[in-house]
């Protein structure tokens, strides 16, 4: 399996960090078709100390949000000003949670790009798989907006892509 982008590389485009940083590398990157990013799932996870402990699952909405940062390389990967944006959710459709993801698996997000207005908007069909097998599935959409708009505490429209004063 070859990397396309290292850790480093990745933290170089998202802005997640530890603990919420849920994507160690690409393996496959067609911009503005695909992505294919792998998520090592340990023990160490912060999340396992409270879900559940003694039977540790990894939660299915960080599942999602790993696909989605998965998408967000996809999306921010080729944009020169990508520091002054932020990637947020606007839509989780259809998401199925097949079999629980636990520590020691990991996870190949395969997302797939359905819909996309380069540098504004973005609809992915997303699957993660253990192995071969199928474990969550979920179409997702995301908007890009400038990230000076949330410091300064605006409101998004997330369809227009303006502000709007609070």
């Amino acid at each position: 399996m070859e990397t396309v982008l290292d850790i480093t590389q990745i933290q170089a485009i998202l802005p997640h960090r530890y603990p919420f940083l849920l994507v160690d590398r690409i393996i496959e990157y067609e911009a503005g078709k695909r992505v294919v990013g792998i998520k090592n799932v340990t023990l160490n996870e912060p999340f396992f100390a409270g879900h559940f402990p003694g039977a540790p699952v990894m939660p299915g909405v960080l599942i999602v949000e790993a696909m989605a940062q998965t998408a967000g390389v996809l999306m921010l990967g080729n944009i020169p000003d990508r520091k002054n944006k932020l990637v947020f959710f606007t839509g989780i459709d259809g998401a199925k949670f097949r079999k629980p993801v636990i520590p020691g698996d990991q996870l190949r997000l395969e997302l797939t790009v359905l819909k996309y207005r380069t540098n504004r908007y973005i609809k992915l069909r997303g699957e993660a798989f253990v192995d071969s097998q199928l474990v969550a599935e979920a179409e997702i959409s995301s908007s890009l907006v400038d990230r000076s708009l949330v410091e300064r505490g605006d409101t998004i429209n997330h369809a227009g892509f303006t502000p709007v004063q609070l």
